[in-house]
């Protein structure tokens, strides 16, 4: 029987030691990077932070290779369009629904308001993200949901983004943001496993798809937890 959905096999995790190694330490030192950078001061800060996203996505393609993941090397290039992505939700919530800020802390900024460096910052978490929950779309959403919570504990250090007072927080967290950041991590799992054997056009396709998807998700949640009132009128 003919399906709409393209036949998807298992996602293929790092299987020996030397293949986990290499992924691990590469993101500790990826994290060990941005703790320097959050030392700097603006301007390098930013453009440290720049930095650190540039010699991550050169660095994690050319280490899979070394250590023969050609799975991980597809995703990265699923990843990056989607990454690339991402700037048009942030900017959407900075720009016109004015909940989130990104404080100028050096380098280049998208129509001066989105730091560069965003554009490709989003990738390291949602690697980890889909090759943590292996096929379980609800595995990627709960392990989304802890590695951006602690992505955004971390963003005051780094000073690269921040809520505003639009937005209900907790311990400088924006209450809206986590469950739309679990949505993410699983429509990226999704539309990966579906696409990963499609022409390219159709992944970037794709990951706008997941994209537009976060941005609605993302305002629907800031519009239910900081917007509505619940009261019923007679």
């Amino acid at each position: 029987m003919a399906t709409l959905v393209p036949e998807a096999g298992p996602i293929v995790l790092p299987v020996s030691k030397r293949q986990s190694g290499a992924l691990v330490a590469l993101h500790v030192v990826l994290v060990a990077a941005f703790a320097l950078a959050a030392l700097l001061d603006p301007p390098g800060r930013g453009w440290a932070v720049l930095g650190c996203v540039v010699v991550y996505n050169v660095a994690l393609p050319l280490v899979a290779r070394t250590v023969a993941l050609p799975e991980v090397v597809a995703l990265w290039a699923f990843l990056l369009p989607l990454s690339f992505w991402q700037v048009l939700p942030d900017w959407v919530l900075a720009d016109l629904v004015g909940t989130l800020r990104f404080p100028d802390a050096g380098g280049p900024r998208v129509d001066d308001v989105i730091p560069v460096a965003m554009a490709g910052m989003w990738v390291a978490p949602l690697l980890i993200t889909v090759l943590v929950a292996g096929d379980s779309a609800w595995r990627a959403a709960v392990v989304a949901f802890a590695v951006f919570a602690g992505a955004e504990l971390a963003a005051p250090l780094l000073g690269v983004w921040e809520p505003t007072s639009a937005a209900h927080q907790i311990a400088g967290v924006a209450i809206y943001v986590p469950p739309a950041e679990a949505v993410l991590g699983a429509a990226t799992l999704l539309a990966w496993r579906w696409t990963r054997s499609r022409p390219r056009v159709e992944q970037v396709g794709a990951a706008l798809g997941v994209a537009t998807l976060y941005l609605g998700a993302l305002v629907l949640s800031h519009f239910l937890v900081d917007v509505a009132g619940y009261s019923i009128s007679v």
